[in-house]
């Protein structure tokens, strides 16, 4: 049994680590060219992992720590389509994209605020511009309740969707007031019906601990009701709390936020109850049934992990496209530009819309394999890591083994000769256990990170 008023000692600002080094590493210098010369030289036979941003939301959630635009404009929405379609072509003169797409995503924002139509014309300006898809591939698309059409789905499936997610959060009525997002439990079962009735054969579920007025008791009955709809995997979320960064989290009284005690009981219950139900938990905040590849792929060690969550699609190159999108190699991340004006004043000049990214030095590519590794998998497998990169492990991270001790002493961890390994325990505060391997820690202004607890 966990010790909550113990581990609620943990709860301090550090990263969710869907990257290394995280984004606010990246830097202002890396230009349009550095990423075309980097897409130019990439190897042709590794594959494709495709991102786009769909930034409109009508209103907004206030708990939403995600780059979204406003608007209930159609020519809005026209236009964006018109740049994304530019930037594919400006893209395609430095990059291959004859080369294999593993992964399409589709995120938001709100991707089904765009209507059937639209959809129809995005998705098959991509397959125009990326004709080779793998016939394993997983195609996915972030879909809110509350804005889905059975013409919607209908396009998505006869294009290759394979995956949808919906956002739902929590079904209580007072927690949805709160957050500004009315959404009846009829309106998601329904587009979970019209998402099975299509053939969707994979799909998950959002909802997030630590909102408003949400206690163990609520949640449990959100857990419950979500049993309803017979969920292939759910990611349950600890809300990250950042209004210094998002104004709308600014309008919740931050005394009905759950303490760091009750989002640990929460969560503790949350794992209990989806096993007794049987789901297995993945990673640090998914969850699969046994038969879900993303279960198969953790008893392998063989889970990656990358800005779109949890996969078993690894050693691909993913390219971001659309406002604020993120792109990520083996040795650069990239991040398009935030403000609608300056992504579009850059296609319009020709270039690839580059804001800001990074070039990887051999330090932070150690450290990526390392906590990525731990991220996806609660476990470090030392001796391949030391083969890999020509190091002794323990003389290289002796100073970051030193801030483990603690997580030692308390059995969280064990650290043995050729591995790493996580505690079922500690995987509830794998984001801490992460942190001392983190360079950039020692200079960064944590208040920048959410709480880990």
């Amino acid at each position: 049994m966990i010790d909550f008023e113990q581990f609620a000692k943990y709860s301090k600002p550090g990263p969710r680590y869907t990257s290394y080094p995280t984004a606010p590493e990246f830097i202002d210098d890396f230009s349009a060219e550095d990423y075309e010369a980097i897409l130019k030289s990439q190897d042709k036979n590794r594959k494709l992992s495709l991102y786009f941003h769909m930034p409109f939301c009508r209103s907004a959630c206030y708990f939403c720590g995600c780059n979204v635009v406003f608007t209930s404009k159609e020519e809005k929405k026209e236009r964006y389509i018109d740049y994304l379609l530019k930037e594919m072509q400006i893209l395609s003169r430095s990059l291959d994209t004859s080369r294999e797409v593993l992964q399409l995503h589709f995120g938001g924002g709100t991707p089904t605020f765009f209507d059937a139509k639209q959809l129809e014309r995005i998705i098959e300006a991509i397959w125009r511009t990326f004709p080779n898809r793998a016939k394993d591939a997983e195609i996915s698309c972030e879909i809110d309740p509350r804005f889905l059409t059975q013409e919607q789905m209908d396009v998505l499936c006869a294009n290759g969707f394979n995956r949808v997610s919906f956002g739902v959060q929590d079904f209580d009525e007072k927690v949805q007031r709160e957050v500004h997002r009315i959404q009846p439990f009829d309106i998601t079962k329904n587009a979970v019906d019209i998402a099975r009735n299509v053939g969707i054969t994979s799909i998950n579920m959002d909802l997030i601990y630590g909102l408003p007025y949400q206690s163990l008791e609520s949640f449990s009955k959100t857990l419950e009701k979500s049993l309803e709809l017979d969920i292939d995997r759910y990611a349950i979320f600890n809300y990250a709390h950042v209004p210094w960064m998002k104004k709308t989290m600014r309008k919740f009284d931050e005394t009905t936020l759950p303490t760091p005690k009750e989002k640990l009981a929460i969560m503790r219950h949350t794992i209990d109850f989806l096993n007794s139900h049987g789901y297995q938990m993945i990673g640090m905040d998914h969850f699969a049934k046994p038969t879900d590849e993303l279960f198969l792929a953790i008893e392998k060690g063989e889970l990656h992990r990358n800005f779109q969550g949890y996969t078993t699609k690894g050693g691909a190159d993913l390219i971001g496209i659309g406002l604020t999108s993120i792109g990520e190699g083996p040795t650069h991340y990239v991040q398009n530009f935030r403000e609608m004006g300056e992504y579009e004043a850059a296609i319009e000049s020709g270039k690839l819309p580059v804001m800001r990214g990074l070039t990887l030095n051999k330090d932070d590519m150690l450290r990526k394999a390392v906590i990525m590794e731990m991220m996806s998998n609660f476990k470090l497998n030392i001796k391949n890591i030391q083969k890999r990169f020509n190091i002794d492990f323990f003389d290289y991270f002796k100073d970051d083994i030193k801030e483990l001790q603690i997580f030692i002493d308390e059995g969280l961890i064990t650290l043995e000769k050729e591995s790493l390994c996580v505690s079922d325990t500690g995987t509830l505060l794998i984001r801490n256990i992460c942190m001392p391997f983190d360079a950039y820690l020692k200079k960064a202004q944590l208040r920048r990170f959410s709480k880990t607890v």
